[in-house]
Formats: structure tokens, C-alpha cells, sequence
């Protein structure tokens, strides 16, 4: 039986871009089903009925739910090729350590950048660069997080590059001036075709924030 695999997925999502990332290095065949998270799909409910969000791996009617966990999941499910996590156990809890990291700072950080202003904006802006740097330093001179070949960490930080316009844009700053190692990485990243073709331009992602600042009232 061939395998049957959905994604419930909304496009400007890091978190859905991590999983089509880790499907697109796999060569995985799916469908992909946009959510409309205003109106949440009786499918969505159903299939994530503890948090109700996206992105929710639907494989063979399972549902695999959060999105490092679903990276995960396909890495050990389609293990014959491309591995995304290291096979020492040491390596792979650093993997996961800084993966976790990323989801615990960069993502809420990066929140703040277009949501507040003020004094409570410009210490979003310093915490996302020591942010930055400190992912830098684990970086050191390899091509990827993942050494030669992209890998877990890569996975879990590459998507909030396209949300990159719309945090320097608001923070009113720029991140290469500040970490160009990190930048020339992520360019690194997207001559990827599994990382291109995964993430929306820049361009789009900062006109989905303008309008996401208007319905909450952000001037």
C-alpha cells in the first residue's frame, strides 16, 4: 500500500514550512490542505483536537501534531534517505537542544519586533541579534548546523528567514550589518531547492504582517 500523506498547513507558517521542508528533502508525495485559521476545518479539529493548530502530518490517517515533532517523525519514518537528525546520541541532543532554542527564542522575539513599540521593541531588537549570534557561534565555519548536508537545526530556524523583511522593516534594523555569517547562511539555505520552493517570498510574508498589524490595530 502506498503510503498517504496530508499536510494541513497555512502558508506563512515557519512552523508548516519546517515540515514541507523535511518532506521536500525526503522526495515525500503529499497533499498539501491550506487552513483558514479563522475558520478552522472540521479536519484540523479532528485531527488536532488538544492544541487545534496547524501544522498537522497526516500519514496514513494518523496525525503527527507539532512541527519538530513531525520532522521527527518523517526522519525515522523514511530513514533510508537524506537523514536530518545525526545517528550519535550526544549530536542529536545538541540537534534538538538548539531546535528547541530556536522555537523558544527566535520565534517569540521575532513577535515582539512587529507587534510593540517603544522601549519594549528595541529590547526585541537586541534579544533577537545576541539571539542570532548565539546561533552563529554554534554554526562556527560549517556550511550547515547539519555539517556538510542541511539538517534538523537548519529546519527548525531557515523558515523565520522569510519573515526576516517584516522583522527588520518594523524593528527598523538590519540583521547582516549585525550577523553576516548567519545571513550568508540562509542564503546558503535557499539555493536549496527543498528550502526555495518551501518558503514564500520575503515580500509576500511582510504583506500578510501589514495586514495582520491592521486587523490588530498596529499603527
Amino acid at each position: 500500500m502506498a503510503d498517504e500523506v496530508v499536510l494541513l498547513d497555512f502558508w506563512p507558517s515557519p512552523f508548516g514550512m519546517r515540515v514541507r521542508i523535511a518532506l521536500a528533502e525526503k522526495g515525500i508525495k503529499y497533499e498539501n490542505k491550506e487552513e483558514d485559521l479563522r475558520n478552522k476545518s472540521p479536519l484540523l479539529l479532528q485531527m488536532n483536537p488538544v492544541h487545534k493548530k496547524i501544522p498537522v502530518l497526516i500519514h496514513n490517517g494518523k496525525s503527527i501534531c507539532e512541527s519538530l515533532i513531525a520532522v521527527q517523525y518523517i526522519d525515522e519514518v523514511w530513514n533510508d534517505r537524506s537523514p536530518l537528525l545525526p545517528s550519535d546520541p550526544y549530536q542529536r541532543a545538541q540537534a534538538r537542544f538548539w531546535a528547541d532554542f530556536v522555537d523558544k527564542k527566535i520565534n517569540d522575539i521575532g513577535r515582539k519586533l512587529w507587534t510593540k513599540k517603544g522601549e519594549e521593541q528595541e529590547a526585541a531588537k537586541k534579544d533577537f541579534i545576541d539571539a542570532i549570534k548565539l546561533l552563529e557561534e554554534q554554526l562556527g565555519d560549517k556550511t550547515y548546523f547539519g555539517g556538510d548536508k542541511i539538517g534538523f537545526v537548519d529546519l527548525a530556524l531557515v523558515p523565520f528567514y522569510s519573515w526576516f523583511k517584516a522583522y527588520e522593516t518594523f524593528g527598523n534594523f538590519k540583521t547582516e550589518s549585525e550577523c553576516p555569517k548567519f545571513i550568508a547562511w540562509a542564503k546558503r539555505c535557499m539555493q536549496k531547492e527543498s528550502v526555495s520552493k518551501s518558503l514564500p517570498e520575503q515580500e509576500k510574508v511582510y504583506d500578510f504582517i501589514v495586514e495582520r498589524r491592521k486587523r490588530m490595530g498596529i499603527e
